[in-house]
């Protein structure tokens, strides 16, 4: 089988060769080839080559868009801080949402203009035509929590579901519809898959998630498989507490971080659900032996 067939055929049901490897590679691809972070980041020529090289030398099943969350942020204008050897963070003692009433300004990108949004669009557009015949060729997008945190700052936004149910609701709303449209853009281009990224949701409890996230991530993955593809949602830290709630968002795909155990994941959800990771990166792998 090919990558693509494995992680297809997974989806479905039916039996495969092997389970599918299908890892995070971002720092460790750009490493693989000698390329600084902050490349690998801005160029999308640069992040195609290494997600192939990658993918190719460790018999990976597929190749991934994903590089940092602050690319939707960035093209609404946030401040965002650029390093050599590491991810660009958003700077959130000057979030771009300030003030709650910012929010009704806030407009989706034009993504055929030039901006980060528009890179990886051209990035998932390269890897199709040098992998997507025999690997899933995955975009990214950013969840509903995890966007509304980098634009309002996640502390700020903490304090809003407990004293701005409404603006949150909008600001969530405005969230799931950019998301929309860019994964739309990157299906487009050739995706064949595409992850979600909510990290922040793993900092709020069972019924804060029940209550503002988990309605929004509904509607996030309903829309892109609608597109045609199916979704991974990505939700590192500790999710123990919210497992249930992530079973319920209709992913094809949940991802477990090391923290959150792989039976009580199992348990929490239906027995047809593909669960991928719950892997320690560094003392299994990167400290461990062979």
């Amino acid at each position: 089988m090919t990558g693509k067939e494995r992680i297809l055929a997974k989806l479905r049901g039916e039996p495969t060769d092997s389970l599918p490897l299908m890892p995070i590679t971002m720092m460790f691809a750009a490493d693989g080839m000698g390329a600084h972070y902050r490349d690998y980041a801005s160029d999308y020529r640069v992040l195609a080559e290494a997600q192939v090289a990658v993918a190719e030398r460790y018999g990976f099943d597929y190749v991934s868009a994903i590089s940092d969350p602050a690319r939707e942020a960035s093209d609404l204008g946030a401040a965002v801080e650029w390093f050599d050897e590491q991810p660009p963070a958003i700077v959130e003692s000057r979030a771009l949402l300030d003030e709650k009433g910012k929010v009704a300004g806030l407009r989706l990108p034009d993504l055929a203009a030039s901006g980060r949004m528009l890179d990886r669009i051209e990035g998932v557009r390269l890897l199709a035509e040098r992998a997507g015949a025999t690997r899933i060729v995955e975009g990214w997008v950013e969840g509903p929590c995890a966007m509304s945190a980098d634009l309002r700052g996640l502390n700020t936004l903490m304090l809003d579901f407990f004293d701005d149910a409404p603006f949150v609701e909008a600001l969530f709303d405005f969230t799931v519809r950019m998301e929309t449209e860019f994964a739309r853009a990157q299906v487009e281009a050739g995706a064949t898959l595409i992850g979600v990224g909510d990290a922040a949701a793993s900092l709020v409890g069972p019924a804060l998630y029940t209550k503002f996230v988990l309605p929004y991530e509904q509607r996030l993955v309903a829309a892109i498989q609608a597109l045609g593809v199916p979704v991974r949602l990505h939700i590192c830290g500790n999710t123990k507490r919210i497992v249930e709630g992530m079973g319920q968002t209709g992913a094809d795909i949940i991802d477990l971080d090391f923290p959150t155990p792989l039976g009580l994941a199992r348990g929490a959800m239906r027995a047809g659900q593909v669960l991928l990771g719950n892997i320690d990166p560094v003392r299994q792998l990167r400290d461990g032996t062979p």
